[in-house]
């Protein structure tokens, strides 16, 4: 399993026609091929793990980069919030690098590396932790990611210290292909750049020379499938577009009433009478030496969050009144109602939830630009993640050109500012190898058939409760898989006792600098 998280279907089928990308261009000659379609909301925290459990994430239990709590706290999700067994876990031996969410690294029967969401490498981040040592020694400048918002302004030196991270992921790749050696089942390795890269850089050119990069690591990866008789899976957890305007959804609930931010009186009001903000703050601290990840690191969270709570500044968590408030947008587009059941300060009883729901929908549909087209687009909570209580109650993401934010501000939209392109939902599956049809075309693929198609097509039983269906096009008519039924299996939630209590300053940082978070 090949990961390119980002790649749109569209450049690649455009690009590998014309002779740009000749590994993808052979995959899709020689496999099946087709688009690939995301979550909703088509984000990297929810698709991957999709990828990877072969079911939505209301089973999988990972709805964005944070978990929202009862007390609207903000906890980032890892590994140890993923319920359904993964494939590494189906799956063994198995060697696993630069995934996200996988973070702490699990005790896996091989290898892993973890990806987005690991704090630093100076955590514990691979299993066996004795492969951190080689790591270091065979690539000592191997960093998790780039801080983003230092290439804000210096876009040429971005594209140099994205290629030299491809490349530090491709040294990873092949000493996990050599600790594997020949006795493995899976190898499911994903490189981030192409997401990375479009955020801040959506221009044609540059992001060909990026993409034949990628068709480097393709050729290299399809060398070794072939060597191991192997059946390949090329995969993108979404797409990606151009965007025009950022729309502020929270900026609506307060304008219609639903949403009510701080008063600023008592102590609030009175540093802010004094023009004392966390901006003004944190900018004396730095002066002196005292960063603010260094004040979240070393003082308890619970002093931490009441400080916060008294100082203004744009951090919607604290300025928001949820005594008053009946509805808020967190993460992703994630929508949800201050019900009493749900939240502590919720003000909405159960009984009204559908209602409110109604007339949400109706103001994000609402909202138009100049020309009147919608620039928002709603889905039903219950509908996207029927298993889930706990699930959003609506996803609100932005339509077309336009990029849904969640930041409480005076203004309906704004600039995109250093930001490019975003996400879409149509991403990239290409499949080849010895049970793999030749020239196949798949229709309808989504992120949850991939892992039942992995399964099925290797003689494993899929899960009873897998969302996903086998892609029973990619095989061809004389395999196994093609004549066999797919045989089921039972599945427990997979539990994890201990806590992950760690600093992941350094990873909201990197998430702020792509535009994932305010």
């Amino acid at each position: 399993m090949l990961g390119f998280d980002g790649v749109p279907w569209r450049l690649i089928e455009q690009w590998s026609e014309e002779g740009e990308l000749p590994n993808f261009a052979r995959m899709r000659d020689e496999g099946a091929s087709g688009t690939l379609e995301s979550t909703q909301p088509a984000t990297t925290p929810l698709a991957w793990p999709s990828i990877a459990t072969g079911v939505w994430p209301d089973k999988h239990g990972c709805y964005g980069f944070q978990n929202l709590s009862s007390g609207y706290s903000h906890e980032m999700y890892t590994s140890h919030d993923i319920k359904q067994p993964t494939l590494w876990e189906q799956v063994t031996p198995a060697h696993v690098g630069n995934v996200p969410m996988t973070y702490p690294a699990q005790e896996i029967d091989g290898t892993m590396v973890t990806g987005m969401m690991t704090p630093s490498t100076e955590k514990e981040y691979t299993h066996p932790p004795e492969l951190k040592s080689a790591i270091k020694s065979q690539i000592p400048n191997y960093e998790i990611s780039l801080d983003y918002p230092d290439y804000a302004d210096r876009l040429d030196e971005f594209e140099l210290a994205v290629d030299d991270m491809l490349a530090n992921r491709r040294k990873l790749m092949q000493l996990q292909m050599d600790e594997a050696g020949d006795d493995w089942g899976l190898f499911f390795f994903v490189y981030t750049a192409p997401d990375r890269f479009q955020h801040l850089i959506w221009d044609k050119d540059r992001i060909l020379n990026h993409y034949k990069q990628l068709d480097k690591i393709l050729g290299e990866v399809m060398e070794y499938t072939d060597r191991h008789d192997a059946d390949l899976y090329v995969v993108s957890d979404h797409g990606f577009g151009p965007i025009e305007e950022l729309v502020y959804v929270n900026h609506y609930l307060e304008r219609e009433g639903y949403l009510f931010r701080e008063e600023d009186d008592g102590t609030r009001g009175a540093l802010a009478s004094l023009g004392i903000s966390r901006d003004r703050i944190t900018d004396a601290l730095d002066r002196i030496g005292i960063s603010e990840e260094m004040i979240v690191s070393t003082l308890p969270r619970a002093l931490v969050d009441s400080v916060a709570e008294q100082i203004p500044g744009d951090h919607a968590l604290y300025d928001v009144d949820y005594d008053r408030t009946v509805a808020f947008v967190h993460g992703a587009g994630c929508c949800y109602i201050n019900d009493t059941e749900r939240f502590d300060s919720g003000v909405v009883d159960p009984s009204q939830i559908p209602a409110i729901k109604d007339e949400l929908t109706d103001l994000f549909e609402s909202v138009t630009d100049d020309d009147g087209q919608p620039m928002l687009d709603v889905f039903d909570g219950d509908e996207l993640f029927p298993t889930d209580d706990g699930s959003p109650d609506l996803v609100v993401n932005g339509h077309g050109v336009y990029e849904a934010r969640n930041a409480l501000t005076g203004e309906p939209t704004g600039e995109t500012g250093t930001y490019a392109a975003s996400h879409l939902k149509e991403g990239i599956v290409l499949c080849r190898g010895p049970s793999i049809d030749a020239n196949a075309v798949l229709r309808g693929a989504r992120v949850v058939d991939i892992a039942p198609t992995l399964l099925h097509g290797i003689g494993e039983p899929v899960p009873k409760n897998a969302d996903g269906r086998v892609l029973f096009d990619a095989f061809d008519e004389d395999s196994t898989p093609a004549g066999t039924k797919v045989k089921r299996t039972g599945v427990s939630q997979t539990d994890h006792d201990e806590e992950v209590d760690d600093d992941f300053t350094d990873v909201e940082d990197r998430l702020k600098g792509l535009g994932y978070m305010e």
